[in-house]
């Protein structure tokens, strides 16, 4: 039997730091049997290295580069296209093909805590998480009913993104779906507001300020369910305010570890046992605080 290829893979960024892909997708790689060198590139400038890129066989991307390579993409998938991100590039006889696996990686974290993207969300943030989850949750659940919430200064920013998902609706002839805008003074000040699920997707709560939280209990009370894309701490002040209501509640490290596995559905076609992800995700955790000590 011909041995399997050993795949270049790589994921870049500037400055990238550290970074916990190398860990994440080794581990990734070893479940599924396929041999990988898997690299940690700086890349300052983007054109420059395209190149090298295109002799990989596939990448992840990090900041800043993950619009700035859709101009050199041969095609995008839906949702990057959509949320104007690619985080993954599949290599093909030196093409680069565009995905986005941010939301998908949401939506498979909830999936494996026996949640899913409920019809009524609250979504923390407009950027490009935010855009991710919401398109996402749009994709998978027509006349859906979410309200993004932002801070002050980005309330056209909020719009815009309002806007998108109002007319991929229209588009796809969805009749009954709710796109609404509040501020956080707003949302603090309704009362009578509930929701099924609320994601926060901002960095508050991140390391160093882990006694934030971007919203008071009493609004984690009106909420089904949390989840925070936030994985530095694992224990956010947003999370704590969910588990001491008894409202269920999840933290960052699995949809940092499960958009690095639907990267395999894309390069691959391989799929991961749930308690393989999730025995990643507790490894992925204890891996971040032994190297940070709990902290960036």
């Amino acid at each position: 039997m011909e041995p399997l290829k050993i795949q270049k893979a790589a994921v870049i960024g500037h400055p990238i730091g550290h970074t916990m892909s190398p860990f994440i997708q080794k581990r990734l790689f070893s479940l599924s049997g396929i041999p990988m060198e898997y690299q940690v590139l700086d890349v300052p400038d983007l054109e420059a290295a395209l190149p090298e890129l295109r002799k990989l066989d596939c990448f992840n991307i990090t900041i800043p580069h993950k619009s700035a390579i859709i101009p050199f993409l041969e095609d995008l998938c839906e949702s990057a296209r959509l949320c104007g991100s690619v985080n993954t590039v599949k290599v093909e006889e030196g093409k680069l093909y565009g995905f986005t696996t941010d939301g998908a990686g949401a939506a498979v974290s909830l999936a494996i805590h026996g949640l899913d993207f409920r019809r009524k969300m609250l979504v923390l943030g407009n950027g490009g998480a935010a855009r991710a989850v919401a398109f996402q949750a749009a994709i998978q659940q027509p006349d859906f009913n979410i309200t993004i919430v932002h801070r002050e200064g980005s309330y056209e920013k909020a719009m815009e993104l309002a806007g998108k998902l109002a007319d991929f609706a229209r588009n796809r002839g969805d009749r009954n779906f709710l796109v609404t805008v509040k501020s956080y003074q707003e949302l603090e000040e309704d009362k009578s507001g509930r929701y099924d699920l609320l994601v926060n997707t901002t960095s508050v709560g991140m390391y160093p300020h882990p006694d934030a939280s971007p919203v008071s209990g009493e609004v984690v009370a009106r909420c089904g369910a949390v989840f925070d894309a936030v994985f530095n701490p694992a224990e956010t002040k947003l999370l704590q305010h969910a588990r001491n209501q008894g409202i269920q509640a999840i933290g960052g490290m699995g949809m940092l570890v499960c958009q690095a596995a639907y990267s395999h559905k894309i390069w691959y076609d391989t799929e991961f046992r749930n308690e393989d992800l999730l025995q990643l995700i507790d490894d992925a955790q204890t891996e971040l605080g032994r190297i940070f000590g709990g902290r960036p």
